[in-house]
């Protein structure tokens, strides 16, 4: 007997199939960006990438629960597709992956991913690990001194919270009440090192109650459950009921960087057996079980990033690097303080 498509009775607020379909098309432009990243790594055309694979889904979960234009970002380095989702352009980021001279988050001076873009209220991010979580904390205090309606989010690995301004960040939200919510992505690895070798807890979510507010946990590679958590965090931040520490659990399904050999850390199996929980094909067949896709439409949207990373990467590839002329540019500042 054939089964009868699964249903859910109702999608959570502010989801509806329309969003639910640009959520997966962000997440295939993002897998899309990264495989051009590492392959033009390996033509020996940009010097470094950082892979987003396996985090996806909480990623577009958590920017679809910000209101644009009113709530901060301050991501971390492997969030591709949380900035894509928050209106970073394919454009913009292979133009930054090249190191071009018109590279708008640093002009050519950053690492990969190292976004800037007030413009989007997406905040600059320290290559200092866990450094950027103070000056989110930093962002919320202002946002809530001033009166304004805004939520900041930040991002970071589990190997995050073994730095000490993290918990310093944590702490004085939490004395502060300042609208934010902590999300770490938990990959299990802090580039080599494993998550039982990091910490004496089974979960990050659970250092939350030492600064007197909430920590929960999502299935971060679920998007619409990702979304569900983070919403709720964000929500109660807005009304002004203080931060939140929202811990997804995902996967890294390749090296830390290209400058990284996963293989003298992990082995063969356990790369493979991580592959299953690949949040896109999840995402797939859940919207396929509630008749919101099918193959001929994926085949279609999956097309359409290609061409847009196509044209991204051919127009990137074709811009200007900086010069010797450029080199104090951004440096020192000219002209009157005021």
């Amino acid at each position: 007997m054939k089964s009868e498509p699964k249903v859910r009775a109702s999608l959570p607020e502010g989801l509806t199939p329309e969003r639910l379909l640009e959520m997966y098309y962000y997440m295939v432009l993002t897998r899309t960006c990264d495989d051009r990243g590492f392959a033009l790594n390996r033509q020996g055309k940009i010097p470094f990438a950082a892979t987003c694979q396996g985090h996806e889904a909480i990623q577009v979960g958590a920017a679809f629960a910000l209101r644009r234009g009113v709530d901060w970002l301050v991501p971390y380095y492997r969030d591709t597709c949380m900035a894509l989702s928050f209106g970073v352009t394919p454009r913009e980021q292979l133009m930054c992956l090249f190191a071009r001279k018109g590279d708008i988050f640093s002009s050519g001076r950053q690492f990969p991913n190292h976004y800037s873009v007030p413009d989007r209220q997406i905040a600059s991010i320290s290559s200092i690990i866990a450094a950027h979580v103070t000056h989110a904390v930093g962002i919320a205090l202002a946002a809530k001194m001033r009166k304004q309606n805004a939520v900041v989010l930040t991002s970071f690995g589990e190997g995050s919270t073994s730095e000490g301004e993290w918990h310093e960040a944590l702490n004085f939200a939490g004395i502060h009440k300042v609208p934010i919510v902590f999300l770490c992505q938990n990959n299990e690895y802090a580039i080599s090192v494993h998550q039982s070798l990091q910490m004496g807890v089974k979960n990050v979510a659970d250092r939350a109650a030492g600064y007197g507010f909430p920590g929960v946990i999502c299935d971060g590679t679920d998007p619409v459950q990702s979304y569900e958590t983070v919403h709720d965090a964000v929500e109660r931040a807005r009304s002004g009921g203080g931060p939140t520490l929202v811990e997804a659990k995902c996967y890294r399904a390749m090296s830390h960087t290209s400058d990284d050999n996963q293989l003298t850390y992990r082995t063969q199996d356990e790369i493979e057996s991580v592959k299953t929980r690949d949040p896109i094909p999840r995402f797939e067949n859940w919207l396929k079980e509630r008749g919101m896709i099918d193959d001929d439409t994926i085949a279609q949207l999956k097309s359409k990033a290609l061409r847009e990373v196509n044209d991204a990467t051919d127009w990137a590839e074709a811009q200007e690097p900086p010069s010797e002329a450029d080199l104090n540019t951004h440096v020192y500042h000219s002209g009157p303080l005021s």
